[in-house]
Parts: C-alpha cells; sequence; structure tokens
C-alpha cells in the first residue's frame, strides 16, 4: 500500500520525505530554545505567565514545527500539477491561518487573533501554493483568510466552554490533516525527484520569526475589551 510506503520513505534520506521528520524537530528545538530564552530573561517576570499563556504558546510551537515539514516538502519539488498545488495551498492556507489565530484568538480577542491568522495563513498558503501558479495562490489566500476568521472566531466561541480542551482537538485534527497532506504529495510526486536540495536554515528561521512574533503578540500585544484592552 502507498501507505506504508511513505511511511518507510520517511526514513529514506535519499528523498525529501526522509527530512521531514527532521524538519519537525528542527523546529520545535528551536521554537523551545526560543521560549526557554525569553522565559529566563523576561517572561517569569510576567504575572501568571504559565496559567495564561503557557498552554497556547506551547501548541502555537507545535502547530509551526507540524506545518514545517509541509513547506520543505513542496519547495523541494518545487512544481506540482495544478489540482495538487491547489489543494496544497488549500490546506495549507487554512491550518496554518486556523491554528495561530485560535490561540491568539483566545488570550487577545477576535480581532487581534483574525488579523493574525489571515496573515500566516495568506502567506504561507501562497508561498505554497505558488508551485501551480495562479491558482493555488488563489486558493491559499482564500483559505488563510476563512481560516483566520475562523480560527479566532471559534476561541471566542469557546472561551467559556473547555476552551483549553477545545485546543487539544482541534491541534489533534489538523496534525492529523497536514500528515495526510504530506502523504498526498508524496503520492503525487513519489515518480519526480526533489528539485531544490537545501538545509534547515528556512525552518530554523521560519520557526524562530514565528515563535518571537507569537509571544510578544500573546503576552504583551494589543488586546479587545473582553480581555480588558
Amino acid at each position: 500500500m502507498a501507505v506504508k510506503e511513505f511511511m518507510k520513505e520517511l526514513n529514506n534520506q535519499g528523498r525529501v520525505e526522509g527530512e521531514l521528520i527532521k524538519t519537525l524537530f528542527y523546529s520545535l528545538i528551536t521554537s523551545f530554545v526560543i521560549l526557554g530564552f525569553l522565559w529566563f530573561i523576561k517572561l517569569r517576570n510576567v504575572e501568571n505567565f504559565v496559567s495564561d499563556y503557557g498552554f497556547f504558546l506551547f501548541f502555537s510551537a507545535l502547530s509551526y514545527a507540524f506545518l514545517t515539514p509541509v513547506i520543505r516538502q513542496v519547495k523541494a519539488y518545487k512544481n506540482m500539477p495544478c489540482m495538487s498545488g491547489m489543494m496544497v495551498g488549500m490546506t495549507t492556507g487554512m491550518i496554518s491561518g486556523f491554528l495561530p489565530a485560535f490561540f491568539v484568538g483566545a488570550t487577545n480577542g477576535m480581532f487581534y487573533g483574525s488579523v493574525f491568522g489571515m496573515f500566516i495563513g495568506i502567506s504561507l498558503g501562497i508561498w505554497t501554493g505558488k508551485c501551480c501558479g495562479i491558482m493555488g495562490v488563489m486558493e491559499g489566500t482564500m483559505a488563510g483568510f476563512m481560516g483566520g476568521l475562523m480560527g479566532a472566531m471559534t476561541a471566542i466561541m469557546m472561551i467559556n466552554d473547555s476552551l483549553k480542551a477545545a485546543g487539544i482537538v482541534v491541534f489533534a485534527v489538523s496534525a492529523f490533516i497536514v500528515f495526510g497532506l504530506n502523504y498526498m504529495i508524496y503520492f503525487e510526486m513519489k515518480e519526480n525527484e526533489k528539485q531544490l536540495k537545501e538545509d534547515n536554515f528556512i525552518t530554523i528561521l521560519l520557526s524562530f520569526a514565528l515563535t518571537i512574533i507569537t509571544t510578544w503578540l500573546v503576552v504583551y500585544g494589543p488586546r479587545s475589551a473582553l480581555f480588558g484592552g
């Protein structure tokens, strides 16, 4: 079965799929190192930091770690068929818009969560969707736009109804979808060799930037009236 082949390819260093798990861990390590550094120099002095913000920052870092392998995989193949590229742009835009918007919306309110989620979702949706041209770009833009709005709205709707439990469920479903996207890309491109060879610099840089921005926004950023802003 193709799924079993995909699982085997995760250990094949000759293909980009063999680098996906390593990419995930590079992203996680980068984010956790940054959070640990910020904790020792600044965040430990923030009142109720762990109880108010720790959960949402932790799952934000996990979200970025699950998204970076998709970016690595798409960039490696460079060009994809139209339908596959549209699915890449749509899925990446939706998930990368929904998750950050949900976790930031839970601490800062719907407006700031929506804007932040739309920015990340549209940016990553376009970046990955352009592998098939304008249609992938459009799909990434639309999905990032909707994902950002829906993520923050979901957080606000559940603010008094097991919000953290919902965050775990949302992350788990999103992680499954992203894994499915990794498999789809492999299934569609397994007969092709990777066109771009690169190290983990982009992964580390992206994880660093997103973690810094998310942490600042969650802890020090503006808040809606619902959160005392």
